[in-house]
């Protein structure tokens, strides 16, 4: 009689392409290098896709059984239908969401506010762009906005 040994390549390769898709949410939409274009989920599944082919050409080997077949080939169509939804809710429905209409455009004036600095200091643009800065008057005034973890 033959051991049959379990074919660890189209398992991994599953669990890669699972671990792909429930890292970006998780891990990689922290840094803007990887929430801006997702190379390394993309990367992921390339590694996964590597190893679930492995496992498919290992499955449908002549010497092997029906349900090795069976469980490859729904494995691999798992896999798949990850990727598939990965792909299409990043590339095509993330540009489905609506652009900010009250948002200020590049080089527009904002419009005058009042905040409090780090020091729970009242600030306003209007202070910021009369107060002067090493004797001269100010030119410009840069906002930069901070997504809060709340």
């Amino acid at each position: 009689m033959k051991i049959q040994r379990i074919n660890w390549p189209v398992w991994v390769g599953f669990l890669l392409s699972l671990f792909a898709l429930v890292s970006y949410p998780i891990v990689f939409v922290r840094w803007p290098i990887t929430r801006d274009f997702p190379w390394a989920n993309l990367l992921l599944f390339g590694f996964a896709a590597v190893l679930l082919f492995v496992g498919a050409r290992r499955a449908f080997a002549p010497d092997r059984r029906r349900r090795s077949k069976i469980a490859a080939a729904l494995l691999i169509t798992l896999s798949s239908l990850i990727l598939g939804f990965f792909v299409f809710s990043f590339f095509v429905a993330a540009r489905w969401l609506p652009a900010a209409q009250g948002a200020p455009r590049v080089g527009q004036k904002a419009p005058d506010f009042l905040l409090t600095d780090t020091n729970n200091k009242p600030v306003s643009l209007a202070e910021l762009l009369t107060s002067p800065i090493n004797g001269k008057p100010a030119k410009g005034v840069l906002l930069i906005f901070y997504r809060g973890y709340w």
